[in-house]
Parts: structure tokens; sequence; C-alpha cells
């Protein structure tokens, strides 16, 4: 398996489909429970790691169509609830079974998993705590937020990682929805150049703490 973190609970990374995105696994330290997070494309994947592990449900870090695309084959195999921010409900294949709240703790083993919601990538947009362990789907990157659409996506998400994220321990590492992780630390060195530089009102899009 591919195995993060082992410890009072496991985190287990699954590099999934062609926009290389990450699915995860939440897991209980000594049981078999646990809470797959995203259904990118190749759900067999993230399926067979979770093979001899108890589903309790899917937690659906945002609505884009590259981290739903297994989605279907995910919850009919694991016959799972599915979890997403009501915001970003309406775009998920088969709808969602509950909703994710900014502030709620999700259970597995005696490891509490903390929602946290950072709209700006879509409204819905939510992170996940794990003791010192953070899956950011895709609102936070090495090097950046995620992709915004207009300015005021871009501030509304600048304001979500700046009050919500940067605020966590510097040691939390950070999980994206794609490719290599990062840390609170790294990501608030970067976020200070890029506040210490005016901007033209109009920046959004792809944008990198220490070039945009």
């Amino acid at each position: 398996m591919p195995l993060e973190y082992e410890g009072e609970f496991r985190l287990y990374r699954v590099p999934m489909g062609p926009y290389d995105n990450n699915g995860y696994i939440v897991a209980d330290g000594t049981g078999l429970d646990c809470y797959l997070v995203d259904a990118p494309a190749e759900p067999e994947k993230l399926l067979k790691e979770a093979e001899d592990l108890r589903v309790k449900g899917i937690l659906i870090t945002h609505n884009h169509g590259d981290h739903v695309a297994g989605l279907e084959v995910i919850r009919r195999t694991t016959r799972a609830p599915v979890g997403v921010h009501q915001a970003d409900a309406d775009r998920v294949p088969g709808g969602a079974d509950f909703f994710l709240k900014d502030g709620d703790d999700l259970k597995v083993g005696r490891t509490s998993i903390r929602v946290i919601h950072t709209p700006g990538h879509t409204p819905g947009s939510v992170c996940l705590l794990v003791g010192k362990h953070l899956i950011s789907g895709d609102t936070l990157f090495p090097g950046g937020p995620g992709k915004t659409r207009t300015p005021e996506d871009l501030r509304q998400i600048v304001r979500a990682i700046t009050e919500k994220l940067l605020a966590l321990d510097p040691d939390v590492v950070v999980y994206p929805g794609h490719g290599e992780g990062t840390t609170v630390w790294e990501a608030r060195e970067e976020y200070r150049v890029f506040a210490s530089r005016p901007h033209p009102p109009d920046l959004c899009g792809d944008v990198l703490w220490l070039k945009s």
C-alpha cells in the first residue's frame, strides 16, 4: 500500500488517472474502518488498496470532474455514503448522501477528520485535517493556490488559505489533490513573498506565490 503515515491512524495516497490526481484513504490505526477521499479516474486502484477495509464513507473535496470520475464505480462497489459540501453537491454524480459542513468532525476509530470549508476553487471546496496531516484538495498546492476563474474567486481562496490553513501548526503536512505535497511552514513562507508585492486587481487563474 502507498502508506504516507502510520500511527494513531493510517494515511494512504494513491496516484490515479491521467491528470496526476491523488485519491486518499484515512484508516483506523488498529481497526478496519476507513474513509476514502476523492474518486478520480482509475477507481480500481483506490478500491484495490481499500479491499481489506470497511469503507464508512466517500468524502469529496470538490465537484470537478477529475475528482469524481470514478465515483459511480466506487459508490456501487463499496455501497458507502458520499459526503460533499452542499455548495458543490449539484455536480456530483449520483448526488450526496450527506453534507460536509465547516467544523464537522468525522470519526475513524479514535481519530477525528476535521472538515474545513475553503471556497474559491469551487464554492464548496473543503480540506480535511487529520492530526497534523491536511488533505487540501485543489485549494492549496506547493507554490500556490488552486486555479481560480475570477479575481473574486482568488480573493476568496486566499482568504480561506490565510485564515484557516496557514493558521495551522507549521509542521502540518499538506497533501493536495494532484502531485506531491508541501507543509504549512513552506506555504507560509511562499505566501509571505506574494503578500509583500502589489498585484493587478484582475489577477486570477494559475497564481504562483513566488512569481505572480
